[in-house]
């Protein structure tokens, strides 16, 4: 591991390798070079240096035939430098060459060009050597005066900063500042100034808010912005001032610019929970929504009325047709987000008015060409599904539109029709009638497999009357054709021309073929050709493509294609319908007469299912279950007990899953309300009755910073936090160092302490790390000289842009006594939990299949495990990966020594995650042996998976 790292270390530091230019190499470049030479080698320095080499004796050379120059890139890699550059010497105090950097900055910071002042302001508010900050002051201050708003506006800033961290410096900042904005006119000065007096005098930036209050809804953009920042900060010291606030939030909800109008629709809401006020911001989103053309602002947008939506529940109600505007956009996830807030949304009251909306987009998807048009109508269809699941009140006047779209060629519209249907046809028994009739209606029009099979169960199991039943039974005869099968294929096959199927070669009336024997034969034109044997077989085959081709009804073809499942549905279909014939008809005659033409059917499928005529060749299992049915419809008058498992026990296991899946909608809803419910025994919490410590304000001020901005306020408990401490280094090493590391959805934040353990000042003492993976990493740790047995925290932040396993590592670098010795301390690894970015979600069976089909990257893990049950290993599994079991509890309940679920999950970039699990018990103390196949879109998130801890622990 060792070798590993500092192999990593070279690589990361590869400008220390052989072909590194040496200093001396390098003071020749900036002694000699022209200015774009200068360039090019400032920047390899400044690269050097950034990977942990000071390089000290540069200082003079760059000082000498760098500072002088006038070119303004090179002068801004100047300032590159003199930040990064190592400014104190080993004793701690500020090197001699400085007096000529600090001569340099403040003839720059005279510089008659505005940029270049401007860039040396910039660069004041990076410094923190007082001695090096003092001889510069009355030159930064003049800067405010100057006649170019873009040297006043950085001005602003490094006074600002200076005061921050040097207040002796320029104690009278803050009156500074509030003269600056009482006589500037430029509004991007005006707002640095405000914000930099915000950030270093509250009650100063409180008397100017005070004074211009009157005119802020006519102030300019950026203005705006900044004082609704100040104004949410200053609501909660100043609770009087409150109300005064509010009507001014409300005033800039008319504002013009679209960042002002959002700003103060989240700052209202963070003030206050008035419904008012609520349904004034949620109202002034929405309209954002509809009008942003940036479809990744729609999307933010509505998440934030989703928000409100949580917190307040039922107060947003009025406002879900207004959402439902937002179906105009192109984009099919802004779509998808507003569809989801309104069915939360949905009402007894607003429900007609949201399924007639959602009936004319149906219709639009049939008349216009959107773009995923498929896509779209498969989620309005789904919509439509869970609004009328929910208000059985409008079942019926959905249930006949959807059915138009049981023949659609988009299986998965189709398949989510005939799901539905089956729902409504077992929740709502007086609209049985209806369906079964149009159902029927429709056999003829159906193509996809899936669909088929969900119209034929739903005919088998609840066509009640014996006019349903004839009306079936004639219906499903057309779409089947000829029977037998196999026999009216045959004679179609007899029945081709031969013409049609043999080949000829005529040259000069004598016929060339394949072998020299055969039949001679005169054709049209009187010639003669003889046929071989090898042009029998062709015509044979030819013959047979022929009747292949041929266009056939429905439910023959599919059969012909290879769909044995279909088949076997089928079976079961024409036994219930027989079974159910004899129940309700005392015409024994025709129950005798269904039941032998249904027989006959079903081995017409056998037969046919082993010649030539179809792809496929008919497996065991659908054979037996064919087989079957066959059996049952010879014996089922004498054994009752046949009718009870055809006709009752299938539906009931049918009413139990609609069952199950209304439990679990229940308890998600009783789940979210619990999110946000409060207690009534709960603690009234009274900010101006509590008592506050010291600092405990400022929390506050950023937790609820972090509410109206739509963050995560919630407060880790200590225990939560050291759980998320890694010691980087060991304990004996110079430096000790290690790391709280947070995770939150898009990065990771290294909160790093440092400890020096020896009693000498390290100097130039720098942390880097580097990544692999799909990490990178975004904000460094500055160079700092760290005092005898002190202590510096840093911070680095690391970029996640998927879902994959990486890898954190790197090393502490410092000066030795001597300018040209360097220390590297090596940290320990930091590995990125890919189950901080899994969450569990949940999808339907036929979202499931659909995605576990196109995915294309699995990930098999073999399963062996002394655990002594199958249910509690499926438990360990979920909790070790995040993934919610699909499979319903009724299907794992009972006693068994196999145990199969579906299991689903999602990461916060949108990746799915799909799982079967597949395990069996050998015995009462044997072993768990089987398998889980991981499933998902990328490679990475499969790979993970399936190597996480949990996993292998359970599989060891």
């Amino acid at each position: 591991m060792a070798s590993f790292l500092e192999n990593s270390y070279s690589l990361v530091h590869q400008d220390n390798s052989a072909d590194q230019p040496n200093q001396q190499e390098l003071k020749t470049q900036l002694e000699r070079g022209t200015d774009e030479t200068k360039q090019e080698t400032m920047r390899r320095i400044i690269t050097i240096m950034l990977n942990g080499d000071p390089m000290p004796g540069l200082l003079m050379h760059i000082i000498r035939f760098v500072m002088p120059s006038k070119n303004k890139p090179l002068k801004k890699l100047l300032y590159f430098y003199y930040e990064i550059c190592p400014k104190l010497d080993a004793s701690g105090r500020l090197k001699q060459e400085m007096i000529l950097v600090c001569n340099g900055i403040r003839n720059d910071l005279q510089h008659p060009n505005e940029y270049i002042r401007g860039n040396t302001l910039r660069f004041l508010c990076k410094l923190r050597e007082p001695e090096l900050i003092e001889p510069l002051l009355s030159s930064a201050r003049s800067c405010l005066e100057h006649r170019h708003a873009y040297v006043r506006k950085n001005a602003v800033w490094a006074v600002s900063s200076i005061f921050q961290h040097s207040e002796s410096l320029i104690p009278d900042a803050p009156e500074l500042i509030q003269t600056f904005l009482g006589s500037e006119s430029d509004h991007t000065c005006k707002r640095n100034a405000f914000a930099a007096l915000m950030s270093i005098s509250h009650q100063k930036a409180l008397e100017y808010l005070s004074q211009t209050f009157d005119s802020i809804p006519n102030a300019d953009e950026l203005i705006q912005l900044v004082e609704l920042e100040f104004i949410r900060k200053d609501a909660i010291q100043n609770a009087q001032n409150k109300a005064r606030y509010l009507r001014l939030i409300f005033d800039l909800l008319d504002a013009s610019a679209s960042t002002v109008i959002y700003e103060a629709a989240t700052s209202l809401t963070a003030l206050t929970s008035n419904p008012v006020a609520v349904k004034a911001a949620a109202s002034k989103l929405i309209e954002l929504s509809i009008k942003e053309a940036d479809n990744n602002v729609k999307l933010i947008v509505l998440d934030r009325v989703d928000q409100l939506r949580i917190r307040n529940e039922g107060v947003l109600d009025d406002l879900t047709m207004e959402i439902l505007r937002v179906l105009s956009s192109p984009d099919l996830d802004v779509r998808r987000k507003a569809l989801s807030i309104a069915l939360e949304m949905v009402s007894s009251k607003n429900v007609e008015e949201i399924v007639m909306l959602l009936k004319k987009e149906l219709a639009k998807t049939v008349d216009e060409q959107y773009e995923k048009s498929s896509e779209y109508r498969q989620l309005l269809i789904q919509s439509i599904h869970h609004c009328a699941i929910k208000f059985s009140e409008i079942a019926a006047s959905v249930v006949d539109l959807l059915m138009d779209f049981i023949g659609d060629f988009n299986n998965n519209s189709a398949v989510d029709v005939i799901s539905f249907v089956k729902e409504v046809v077992e929740k709502f028994p007086k609209l049985r009638g209806s369906i079964i009739e149009r159902l029927v209606a429709t056999l003829s029009e159906v193509r996809a497999g899936k669909v088929y099979r969900g119209v034929l169960w739903v005919v088998g199991e609840y066509s009640l009357e014996t006019s349903d039943i004839r009306e079936a039974w004639k219906r499903i005869r057309a779409s089947l054709g000829e029977i037998p099968i196999l026999a009216s294929e045959q004679r179609l096959l007899d029945e081709v021309p031969d013409e049609n199927a043999v080949a000829l070669d005529q040259v000069n009336g004598h016929t060339k073929s394949a072998a020299p024997s055969g039949s001679r034969k005169v054709l049209a034109d009187g010639t003669y050709a003889t046929e071989s044997a090898l042009t029998s077989q062709s015509a044979v085959a030819a013959k047979l493509e022929a009747v292949k081709a041929a266009q056939k009804p429905p439910l023959r073809q599919l059969i012909l294609d290879g769909d044995y499942y279909l088949a076997t549905v089928l079976s079961s279909t024409l036994t219930k319908l027989v079974m159910r014939h004899s129940e309700v008809s005392q015409d024994a005659a025709r129950t005798n007469a269904l039941r032998a033409e249904a027989m006959l059917i079903l081995i017409s499928i056998i037969r046919v299912g082993q010649s030539q005529f179809v792809k496929a060749p008919i497996d065991e299992d659908s054979v037996d279950r064919i087989m079957t049915c066959v059996r049952s419809l010879a014996e089922f008058a004498e054994r009752k007990e046949l009718e009870t498992t055809f006709l009752e026990d299938t539906r009931k296991a049918f009413r139990t899953i609609v069952q199950t899946e209304e439990k679990k909608r229940a308890a998600k809803e009783a789940s979210e309300k619990a999110k946000v419910a409060v207690q009534i025994d709960d603690a009234i919490p009274i900010r101006q009755l509590a008592k506050k410590n010291a600092g405990e304000g400022a929390d506050e001020i950023e937790l609820d910073l972090i509410k109206a901005t739509g963050g995560d306020a919630d407060v880790e408990d200590l225990s939560s936090k050291l759980s998320r401490i890694v010691q980087l280094t060991g304990f004996s090493d110079p430096v000790y160092a290690e790391a709280y590391v947070q995770v939150h959805q898009f990065d990771i934040v290294l909160d790093v302490l440092l400890v020096n353990q020896t009693t000498e000042t390290l100097q130039n003492l720098s942390i880097e790390f580097a990544t692999l993976g799909d990490l990178k990493v975004v904000e460094r740790p500055t160079t700092q000289n760290l005092g005898p047995r002190d202590f510096l925290n840093v911070q680095a932040t690391v970029k996640v842009s998927s879902t994959d396993a990486g890898v954190i590592f790197g090393n502490v670098v410092y000066d030795g006594s001597s300018s040209t010795e360097s220390h590297v301390v090596i940290l320990n690894d930091i590995h990125a939990d890919i189950m901080d970015y899994i969450q569990p979600a949940h999808c339907t069976e036929t979202q499931f299949r659909t995605m576990w089909t196109e995915f294309e990257w699995e990930n098999k893990v073999n399963i062996n495990t002394k655990a002594k049950d199958l249910r509690e290993f499926l438990k360990q599994l979920m909790e070790s990966t995040n993934m919610t079991c699909l499979t319903p509890d009724a299907s794992l309940q009972g006693d068994c020594q196999f145990l199969s679920a579906n299991l689903y999950a999602r990461s916060v970039f949108g990746e799915d995650a799909l799982a079967n699990l597949s395990i069996e018990k050998e015995g009462d103390d044997g072993p768990i042996t089987g398998f889980v196949r991981i499933r998902s879109r990328s490679q990475g998130l499969a790979l993970a998976l399936g190597n996480l801890k949990g996993l292998k622990a359970s599989a060891a």
